[in-house]
């Protein structure tokens, strides 16, 4: 059946939304963000410390766990938008300019057992009035990866943030080829949102970069999982997990 002109016309003034009909908007918030800046206080665990870059104190255990003999075809730096160096004064003077930086906010990650600095990570683009920040410019040198340490190190940022900080998102950003990051931060309980294409150059490369976040809603229950693998009784003698880092889905 044909429709004449004049009633395709009325049918569409009828969908046609009133001025005076509202908008939709978010949610209103109970209260404003009170997120606050990070401090550069030092993170205790159980197996690791994070410690606010000291290069006096940290450089040249960062230096050997990253260059030479322990990452000889600089795998670490891959994906980084620095590194590695030529030689251990470079990385001197690159460390020395990231301890004055406020944001990005760089910690040591040290081991208790070796009491080595043995990777980095940091807060960034860090906005407080809105209650967000970032954990980025992670990495760990081979005998840190896969670890217990590893994975606590990670956990003490989330929990600083979320617990002490009123960070509402947190997020985590990475090469969208990095599929070692992509896994890690699904493994945190980090949500996928996308891919930003031609986001950033990066040693004079394109990249793509896949975003993930988690809120603050979501904290609660990837505290307790968090709690439940580090625990000393999920772990054997040698150190080997009993069970896996298992993230509950995010609830729709």
């Amino acid at each position: 059946m044909r429709t004449e002109p004049g009633a395709r016309a009325e049918a569409s003034e009828r969908k046609r939304p009133s001025p005076a009909d509202p908008l939709p908007v978010g949610e209103a918030l109970d209260r404003l963000p009170t997120g606050r800046r990070p401090d550069g206080r030092m993170l205790y665990g159980r197996t690791v410390t994070l410690e606010p870059i000291d290069p006096a104190r940290h450089r040249e255990a960062l230096y050997e766990a990253s260059h030479g003999k322990n990452d000889p075809h600089g795998r670490i730096w891959t994906y980084m938008a620095y590194g590695p160096w030529v030689d251990y004064l470079a990385f001197r003077d690159w460390l020395e300019a990231q301890a004055r930086s406020r944001d990005p906010l760089f910690f040591a990650i040290v081991p208790r057992i070796t009491r080595k600095a043995s990777g980095m990570a940091a807060y960034m683009n860090i906005r407080p009035e809105a209650g967000v920040l970032e954990i980025g410019s992670i990495w760990f040198a081979p005998v840190l990866q896969k670890t217990r340490e590893a994975t606590e190190a990670i956990y003490l940022l989330m929990r600083h943030a979320f617990e002490e900080l009123g960070i509402r998102r947190l997020e985590w950003k990475c090469d969208s080829l990095n599929a070692g990051s992509r896994a890690a931060a699904l493994r945190f309980g980090f949500t996928f949102e996308g891919i930003f294409r031609k986001h950033m150059v990066v040693k004079g490369r394109n990249r793509d970069t896949a975003w993930f976040s988690m809120t603050d809603d979501e904290w609660p229950s990837r505290r307790a999982e968090f709690q439940r693998w580090l625990d000393d009784d999920n772990f054997d003698a040698t150190g080997r997990q009993k069970t896996a880092l298992a993230m509950p889905p995010v609830q729709p």
